[in-house]
């Protein structure tokens, strides 16, 4: 069994996928999650990314037993409205919310002064602090703002996940130190990859999550397909291909720390 734990259903091109699926007895999301379901993908988390998609994030966890939903503002849209921290955690009673974010520091493709994008970062980490939610962290050429920002405003209590990790060893295993999971996404499978294996080897499986960040970043050896949930099964298998270990043992051990993270999804 797996968990996708980080896509963006709702961004998900059906239209194309449907061509190059058609195979599929099914079309739009039910063939998603009819192609996921064959592959024993489970679950998946469906992010929230600015205040405009939370509620087509809302609406397809609720359409879905095995859906569940973040609340967030990416740090790449600086023109998208930062929700106050009572916003956020009043987003977070929803009964599919299961942690707070896509929120983070992006110093790679933002440049000039980042100062709102700090803000917003601290936004997000003092509301997953307040209703004691994971925190999906995006974290991009910014490694000592993020951590430290991280203990500065998460007070001891921060938990949460750095999602599609590209960052260093050293930074991983800083963050792991805070309590957080390091989540690894189709990325690990492109050639040009290696520093992300080498994390990967170093880290324990009981301190990684699995995602394909779908749309986004299709793992090999599917380049120029679109992405979607069915593939975090490539990710699995190149974890298990790095660690030398059963891609099963990383399905069930990536699968409880899901669990074992986002609590409010069990």
């Amino acid at each position: 069994m797996f968990v996708d734990s980080h896509c963006h259903l709702d961004k998900l091109d059906l239209d194309k996928l449907d061509l190059d699926n058609s195979e599929s007895r099914s079309t739009g999301l039910a063939a998603v999650f009819e192609r996921a379901a064959e592959r024993d993908i489970s679950h998946m988390l469906c992010i929230g990314i600015d205040m405009g998609n939370i509620q087509a994030v809302l609406e397809l966890a609720e359409a879905q037993s095995n859906v569940f939903a973040t609340v967030g503002v990416h740090p790449l849209y600086q023109e998208n409205r930062t929700p106050s921290v009572d916003e956020l955690v009043h987003l977070s009673k929803h009964p599919k919310v299961v942690g707070i974010g896509e929120t983070g520091l992006d110093y790679f493709y933002c440049k000039g002064d980042l100062s709102w994008q700090r803000e917003r970062f601290i936004t997000h980490i003092q509301a997953a602090v307040k209703c004691d939610m994971p925190l999906i962290v995006h974290t991009r050429g910014a490694k000592e703002d993020t951590l430290d920002l991280m203990r500065q405003y998460g007070g001891g209590e921060l938990k949460g996940v750095l999602h599609c990790f590209t960052e260093d060893l050293d930074m991983a295993l800083q963050a792991v130190d805070m309590g957080f999971y390091i989540s690894i996404s189709g990325i690990v499978t492109f050639n040009n990859a290696s520093e992300l294996r080498e994390v990967v080897s170093n880290l324990p499986l009981d301190k990684l999550l699995i995602e394909t960040d779908s749309p986004w970043l299709t793992p090999a050896p599917h380049r120029g397909s679109p992405n979607e949930p069915k593939h975090v099964l490539e990710v699995a298998k190149k974890i298990a291909e790095i660690k030398q270990i059963p891609v099963e043992t990383v399905g069930e051990v990536t699968t409880a720390n899901f669990f074992s993270l986002f609590s409010k999804a069990e």
